[in-house]
């Protein structure tokens, strides 16, 4: 496949699942509330309106939206950052978030890059720079990347720590 859709309109297009694998310690470094909490300032609900809206909308009409962290231990800042936003974003607006301390997951075989699986029949890759930054998307309804990429998923999400129980190793 060629064009990639927003990602909007690929959630749009989503009837019951949405999972989301993370497996960097570092992402979007110059990202705007990352730079003010790293500055000392609270992370702020309202902040992520566009994002609280779109998962809460998804969630909503039934999409069972899930999202896991492969983390180095102990956790970069951004994971710190993260974690905290997972608290008072992620969580109450409907998405579900486990963490895998990247020393659990050494027997796991994953893909080489994040990744979203919509309904198990679309992957949508995202490549980031080395520094973080994105950069572009690749999409896929091959049935054998397709099933790899679910099937991983769902071996790191059996393995993670749900959100409300994991603390991140400083």
């Amino acid at each position: 496949m060629t064009h990639v859709p927003e990602f909007k309109e690929l959630i749009a297009q989503t009837k019951f699942s949405a999972v989301h694998l993370e497996m960097r310690d570092m992402y979007t470094p110059q990202g705007a509330v990352y730079v003010d909490w790293k500055a000392g300032r609270p992370i702020e609900y309202d902040r992520h309106g566009d994002w609280v809206k779109l998962v809460g909308a998804a969630v909503g009409r039934g999409i069972n939206w899930r999202r896991a962290r492969i983390v180095s231990e102990p956790v970069t800042d951004f994971i710190q950052y993260e974690y905290e936003t997972t608290t008072i974003v992620n969580e109450p607006c409907g998405e579900a978030v486990r963490w895998l301390p990247r020393r659990l997951a050494s027997d796991l075989l994953l893909p080489g890059n994040d990744y979203w699986v919509f309904d198990n029949r679309l992957v949508r890759f995202t490549h980031f720079a080395g520094d973080g930054s994105y950069g572009p998307h690749e999409l896929t309804d091959d049935p054998a990347i397709v099933k790899a990429c679910a099937d991983a998923f769902e071996a790191v999400w059996e393995r993670a720590v749900d959100h409300k129980d994991y603390q991140p190793v400083r």
